[in-house]
């Protein structure tokens, strides 16, 4: 009987099991952790009980914006329940994910350490556990992730990335995976220090790059979470990647990055205009500001509320007037 290198088993395992998602999913991410116990409060490890509360009802506002952007009997003109979603962490956000459960909305919940330049779990080996007991419909990672970074930091995060996978296809579980394809020094300097030169000319193919060598480790996402190209042609091969060798069912949304109103509608609407793209995530630019205000008194709850589900329902009008006809 012939015998196959194990990769090529996993890699053809793999692929038996690819699922996808391809309908609408347009999702308001609030996950973040540090961000929000540095950036937002001026906070640090280890938090008080009252600190943390204070976060989960900062994030309970973030939610009650999405809720109030939903299609409803006061609200014809709202986002329909079966496109929305929001992706929030189980730390800050257990009792939201239940109540948006009960409500029929998409959920999604991270499966990553925050802030971490190379992907864990934040749970360690009890990851299975902690997502069974939330059961959202994704389980969500993201991953920093340069195709010319160091092999051997790739390699184990690859390892790690496919022993999820491998769960979450076994237990018939639906997969998203934020890729951030942060610069290395020689591709940064190559562009003249320039960020944004990076982004526009080294990292659309990178990240086709790092798409299919994840694919080639057994890494299975029904969704790809991806950083905004400029051009529908760079968009184009970013979904050619994702669908590539009988995936043709998986989606790919846009993600906003904290860029600035202007930003995020252009790469909304590149998005769109591109089939394969299914939707977005787009989070601080959402509700940043308006949680900024709400928390120094200049604005009220409820104008908290009214100004993230203005934002909300925009990049949805966005993104739903780019589509092709």
């Amino acid at each position: 009987m012939p015998r196959f290198p194990v990769s090529l088993l996993l890699r053809c395992l793999a692929t038996a099991m690819i699922s996808g998602y391809s309908r609408p999913l347009y999702i308001l991410p609030f996950d973040h952790r540090g961000s929000f116990e540095k950036g937002l409060f001026g906070w640090h490890d280890p938090l008080s009980p009252d600190q943390t509360a204070r976060i989960a009802d900062a994030k309970r506002v973030i939610y009650e914006g999405l809720l109030a952007a939903l299609a409803s009997a006061h609200n014809p003109d709202g986002v329909p329940v079966t496109r929305a979603g929001l992706l929030v962490d189980e730390q800050f956000g257990a009792d939201i994910l239940r109540d948006a459960q009960a409500r029929q909305l998409i959920t999604a919940c991270p499966a990553e350490k925050s802030g971490q330049d190379e992907f864990d779990f934040e749970y360690g080996d009890a990851f299975a556990q902690h997502i069974e007991a939330v059961n959202p419909t994704f389980c969500k990672v993201l991953v920093r992730y340069n195709p010319d970074a160091d092999e051997v930091l790739n390699a184990r995060q690859r390892e790690k990335l496919a022993r999820l996978s491998a769960y979450l296809k076994g237990s018939g579980r639906l997969f998203m995976f934020e890729l951030l394809v942060p610069a290395e020094a020689a591709q940064l300097q190559a562009a003249g220090g320039d960020a944004k030169r990076y982004d526009a000319e080294q990292r659309p193919a990178l990240m086709v790059r790092a798409i299919q060598q994840l694919q080639d480790a057994a890494t299975e996402p029904d969704v790809w979470k991806v950083e905004g190209v400029d051009t529908a042609r760079d968009a184009a091969r970013i979904v050619e990647a994702a669908q590539r060798g009988g995936r043709e069912g998986v989606g790919v949304i846009i993600l906003g990055r904290g860029e600035d109103d202007a930003h995020v509608r252009e790469w909304l609407r590149t998005a769109a205009s591109v089939p394969g793209f299914i939707g977005f995530a787009v989070g601080r630019t959402t509700f940043w500001e308006a949680l900024k205000s709400w928390l120094a008194g200049t604005i009220s709850r409820e104008e908290a509320v009214q100004e993230i589900a203005g934002h909300y329902r925009e990049w949805v009008q966005d993104f739903e007037a780019a589509r092709p006809a």
